[in-house]
């Protein structure tokens, strides 16, 4: 009896990987990011932008303090008192990552190197608000303990495992890297 609900339970399993493993998880990974973080990273991309179409290369005076706190109080929150070699295009670049890399990630178009992307913001990001802004222990949280809602512990843990799967095992059938593979080795078949 228990050896035959054993075979049962194998090879359903085993069935239902082999009908959706090609596509679902990468599928869901990205519906997931993009349900939870899409709308968040892309308003956060938004307030770092500086005025008109210059604010492109030139963020708001509050993007070097969400990326740079403590030097923007060094000087007295006024941007142009900061180098831009390197902290500038620091800043900059972080804006552009926050618009381009959920996006990529959405499209599915080099969604490898978009999730390490992104898991890297992520970590730049912890480590920002914690040295930075100072948020509280009580904010930052632990692993393992009993408070499973810190915003920085446990939410972004949570938030970097979809990117993890997709960084790994790419964004699935339905996506852009699929399509441009498959002309890839179209292309590189000999004729």
């Amino acid at each position: 009896m228990t050896f035959a609900i054993f075979r049962l339970h194998v090879l359903f399993f085993a069935r239902l990987q082999a009908l959706l493993g090609s596509w679902l998880p990468g599928l869901a990974a990205r519906a997931i990011f993009a349900s939870v973080l899409l709308v968040y990273f892309l308003k956060s991309a938004m307030t770092k932008l500086g005025p008109g179409i210059e604010g492109l290369i030139h963020p708001a005076a509050g993007a070097y303090a969400q990326i740079l706190p403590n030097m923007m109080e060094q000087v007295s929150y006024d941007p142009s008192r900061i180098d831009f070699f390197p902290y500038g295009l620091m800043v900059v670049a972080g804006m552009w990552a926050e618009f381009l890399l959920p996006i990529l990630i959405i499209l599915g178009l080099f969604t490898r190197l978009a999730s390490l992307g992104m898991i890297v913001f992520i970590a730049v990001m912890t480590y920002v608000d914690i040295t930075g802004h100072h948020v509280s222990a009580t904010t930052i949280g632990g692993f393992f303990d009993r408070a499973p809602g810190a915003a920085i512990a446990d939410q972004r843990l949570l938030w970097i495992f979809p990117l993890l799967y997709l960084m790994i095992y790419g964004a699935g059938s339905f996506a852009l890297d699929r399509v441009l593979a498959r002309r890839y080795w179209e292309r590189m078949q000999p004729w």
